[in-house]
């Protein structure tokens, strides 16, 4: 069935060209490849560089049969978006659970890899999250979330073991330690808001105990709006600024990192993978995390979790055993152990690993699988959500929460059209599935 694919393709026409014309031929003029299979990765995450290296070095010296080439490119997801060479795709890609995953799977570039039998060592609320990830619901599985992220609050252990602070459970326990941190001379929280992205690290942890985890999806489908669901995640976003200092919007994320890392502020509303650069400011200090509570139910709280890395094997893909073989030395424990140990990641697979103990706080939820996935990684990014949070964080007028949701659902259809178009027709064709 066609539905709003080859606009769809038209708008992404894709996906891998500078950055693959910059390797293609080198599997074949490696001396190493001499007769094998070769199976080409192309990863989105240059900072994961070493280990993918390390773990291809591995898997080239265990297998006689099959040479595995990956590349790291520094800016792959804008090589990801680039004019498509369909004679010269990778075999897997190696990306985020995010729109850009959404935009390949519905241009049918994907491979459905449903017969791959690692997918059963795959934790399902990870599977969910991928599947949630489709515009329209799709016949067959086409990635295998692989490495999973955590996004809350990241605290300073020393100076709340000093103080005796308590972890709030609750929205009414958080806002009351920031102002007990308050009275005690200390800043509770420290943002790096001059870089707009930051902006999305509370909204995210936020919205997934505050907005249903499809409303995207619903909005899509004419089923509601924005304005009747992120009304409470804006109100509180804002509420937060009433517990840092005057430089929420002059620190970019650098700076905030800094500011924590020297003990400036008591807590850090961003994600796990901010600890790196924490601790290359200050290798010593003892950070642990919690999940945002944004609600006063304790049961209403989820740890804000997507898939930070999954691999979908290409449909233009002409030797799939070898890139099941591919995946299947990925999942193996010990590497999943290795991946997990090097870039402090959270593994989606099922099994008793070590976490790093900077998750200790949010090891219950994960654990529980206690997860939702991050409310823009449905977002294009053309629409610059992060932007239009920015300016209504700095917006102090009465009615700026107004003004801003106003704006969302203004924005929303400008940079969704086309999808919008697809759901809707889907669901006029579905009528029993009823887009809900």
């Amino acid at each position: 069935m066609i539905r709003g694919k080859k606009m769809i393709a038209i708008a992404m026409t894709a996906v891998l060209a500078s950055g693959l014309a910059a390797v293609a031929g080198c599997g074949s003029s490696n001396p190493e490849a001499e007769g094998k299979t070769v199976i080409r990765m192309l990863q989105y995450k240059p900072e994961a560089a070493d280990i993918f290296a390390e773990l291809a070095e591995k898997f080239n010296e265990t297998h006689d049969d099959i040479y595995l080439q990956v590349d790291s490119p520094n800016d792959a997801m804008t090589i990801l978006k680039t004019q498509l060479t369909k004679e010269d795709y990778p075999d897997i890609i190696g990306i985020g659970g995010d729109i850009n995953y959404s935009y390949f799977l519905d241009s049918d570039l994907l491979m459905d890899i449903s017969d791959f039998d690692g997918l059963d060592e795959v934790k399902e609320v990870y599977q969910d999250i991928a599947k949630d990830l489709e515009f329209v619901p799709e016949d067959g599985t086409y990635a295998m979330p692989y490495m999973a992220n955590a996004a809350g609050v990241l605290y300073n252990k020393d100076m709340f073991e000093e103080h005796n602070w308590e972890i709030p459970k609750t929205w009414d326990e958080f806002t009351a330690l920031c102002e007990e941190i308050q009275d005690e001379g200390v800043t509770p929280l420290v943002f790096g808001y001059r870089d707009i992205w930051t902006c999305l690290a509370p909204w995210n942890a936020l919205a997934v105990d505050l907005a249903p985890v499809d409303v995207c999806a619903q909005v899509n489908a004419g089923n509601t709006t924005f304005a009747d669901n992120y009304r409470e995640v804006a109100e509180k976003q804002k509420q937060l600024l009433n517990y840092t200092d005057n430089n929420a919007f002059a620190y970019n994320y650098n700076d905030a990192c800094t500011a924590f890392a020297r003990g400036e502020a008591a807590m850090y509303t961003i994600g796990s993978y901010a600890i790196p650069q924490i601790q290359s400011v200050n290798p010593d200090i003892n950070i642990d995390s919690f999940v945002m509570p944004g609600s006063n139910d304790p049961d209403k709280n989820y740890l804000n979790s997507g898939n930070d890395l999954q691999f979908s094997v290409m449909a233009a893909c002409e030797n799939k055993d070898a890139a099941y073989e591919v995946l299947r030395f990925f999942n193996e424990d010990e590497n999943v152990q290795m991946y997990v140990d090097d870039q402090s990641a959270v593994p989606c697979k099922e099994g008793d690993f070590t976490l790093p103990s900077t998750l200790d706080g949010m090891k219950e939820y994960i654990e529980n699988n206690k997860v939702r996935d991050f409310q823009d990684h449905h977002y294009p990014s053309e629409m610059a959500a992060d932007a239009m949070i920015q300016t209504f964080l700095g917006d102090n007028s009465a009615d700026s929460v107004d003004t801003f949701l106003a704006r969302f659902d203004k924005e929303w259809p400008r940079y969704n059209r086309d999808i919008i178009r697809e759901v809707q027709e889907y669901y006029a064709d579905h009528p029993q599935e009823g887009g809900e």
